[in-house]
């Protein structure tokens, strides 16, 4: 017979050890209210953003730049993490025919790479796309083919893009393209490549080169696992806050008093946390199937789709391969999409110096065949690729691993919008103390500074005592992501949905006093 379940009452229960439930976590216990964090991975937290460490090589899930346009979320990483970012070069490169292409497209060095009639070809159906552009935009390829032209997007877009997602780009909603490459076209390329090559984007007072896309980021230097480890002890150090490793979710019940009941099964049993509020980054799919009452809305939320991910490390005997971050696989000869550098992110990935070590990236379905490979055979497989496409020699090969990342991107296909839209009504109308932040809370493909924000208004309304603000406006900017300057926006942009009291507007202010203080500090002391 099973034991009473563990009881635990705290303010806010929190769903999900990732960038947004981390920071809720830090910002609500630094407020002194008490949180609940539940993790389903035993070891790791951070989500897709955490570190894995086999052997003492360090592999990057997906890659994350530490840049963001929102001075808050700067503030907030300086405040967590003070001493160990280091600066590095940004550096992303296309791999198409044996050729390489910077990304973002330059588009001189990609005419160049094309070859005269190739690119006479591009540049014409680049302007047949401004004069005849295809009116009613429903899909990637329509976005794209009109920002592009059709023959720019079939080279350096519909082969990687499918890979990714696992569809044709025609049934992808163009809200991915809108969101993810919003801001860059060709001309637009063009008139950049001018200015630098005539010397023309200098700034008129300091001499300084006008950084129109990130030439340099930041990173922890022990991978961004770092930061999320960073912020679970601090938590953890309040004493007003738990997180629960190896605690996956059962239920989630209203416990018809605008409170919440969550239930959680753990390595020694199960949990019970009662709280007044309940945040959830799990994918919602999975938390509608597990909410009680079960939602209205339950059929589109389980019509959800998401792609799954896994990374195949390659340690190497000799220096590094390449010189960039990753470097994207335009090439329908192999399976993999990406493949990183990790000594390129931060050399303290890598151990030994007279090894490299390589993340060859696959995107999948959990259960098909390449989720369902054996590592070792996974090893072989992007070994043998590496040899197709000339970027290895497979001899000095020394050892190999597999990391397996489920439902790392949330698909865009052409019916989820009004899926995700049905639920996220229902449950605001219903359960106003029931909040969702972060990637797959949201079904958004945000960016970790974005889910981040998303969690930051969060508190700001669990704070207030109603939804003052709407988290669902993060990440609407009409600027590409990597454009721009860094902590340029003090402010999260974000629409009021109502009016603040004077009270309320107290409590808001409280969660910015520290970031803006360091921040001031930071400013006096440079």
């Amino acid at each position: 017979m099973a034991g009473k379940a563990k009881e635990v009452q705290v303010d806010v229960a929190i769903i999900g050890a990732g960038p947004a439930g981390l920071t809720a976590g830090y910002l609500l216990t630094r407020q002194g209210k008490t949180v609940a964090i539940i993790e389903k991975d035993e070891t790791y937290v951070g989500g897709i953003s955490r570190t894995v460490e086999h052997e003492g090589y360090r592999f990057d899930i997906g890659g994350h730049r530490f840049f963001s346009k929102s001075q808050q979320v700067v503030d907030l990483w300086n405040e967590i993490l003070p001493d160990d970012f280091i600066q590095r070069p940004r550096m992303s490169r296309i791999y198409y025919e044996g050729k390489f292409y910077s990304y973002p497209l330059r588009a001189f060095e990609a005419l160049s790479n094309l070859g005269i009639l190739r690119s006479t070809a591009c540049m014409i159906s680049y302007g047949m796309s401004k004069v005849f552009p295809i009116r009613d935009v429903k899909s990637f390829e329509d976005w794209t083919s009109n920002q592009f032209g059709k023959k720019l997007y079939s080279i350096f877009f519909k082969t990687y893009t499918e890979k990714v997602w696992g569809m044709p780009c025609n049934e992808m909603s163009a809200d991915w393209a809108a969101q993810r490459i919003k801001g860059l076209s060709l001309w637009g390329a063009v008139v950049d490549g001018l200015k630098r090559s005539l010397g023309l984007n200098k700034r008129p007072n300091d001499g300084m080169a006008t950084k129109t896309l990130l030439e340099t980021f930041r990173y922890p230097r022990l991978g961004p696992g770092m930061m999320w480890d960073a912020a679970r002890d601090k938590i953890v150090a309040t004493g007003k806050g738990q997180v629960l490793m190896g605690h996956a979710l059962k239920q989630l019940a209203a416990d018809g008093a605008s409170g919440w009941r969550l239930s959680a099964t753990g390595p020694e049993g199960d949990v019970v946390i009662k709280a007044d509020n309940a945040i959830s980054s799990a994918p919602m799919r999975e938390l509608s199937a597990r909410l009680h009452p079960l939602p209205a809305t339950t059929l589109q939320a389980n019509n959800l789709r998401y792609r799954d991910f896994l990374t195949v490390a390659l340690m190497v005997e000799g220096e590094d391969l390449f010189p960039d971050n990753w470097i994207y696989i335009h090439d329908s000869k192999v399976k993999v999409g990406r493949v990183q550098n990790f000594r390129s992110w931060s050399p303290e990935m890598v151990p030994d110096e007279s090894t490299a070590c390589v993340g060859l990236e696959y995107f999948c379905f959990e259960g098909d065949g390449l989720w369902s490979m054996a590592d070792e055979d996974l090893v072989k497989l992007a070994t043998g690729e590496m040899k197709t496409l000339g970027l290895l020699d497979p001899a000095k090969v020394k050892g190999g691993a597999v990391v397996r990342q489920e439902k790392a991107y949330p698909v865009y296909d052409e019916d989820y919008a009004a899926n995700v839209e049905a639920m996220r009504r229902e449950l605001e109308d219903k359960h106003p103390t029931l909040h969702l932040v972060g990637r797959n809370g949201m079904h958004r493909y945000n960016n970790q500074d974005h889910a981040m924000m998303t969690a930051m208004l969060t508190v700001e309304n669990i704070l207030a005592g109603e939804r003052v603000y709407d988290t669902w406006c993060v990440n609407e900017d009409a600027e590409y992501h990597e454009a721009g300057d860094e902590g340029a926006e003090k402010q999260i942009p974000a629409r009021e949905t109502r009016a603040v009291t004077e009270d309320q507007a107290a409590a808001l202010a409280s969660v910015r006093e520290v970031p803006e203080r360091i921040a001031s500090t930071d400013r006096k002391a440079a």
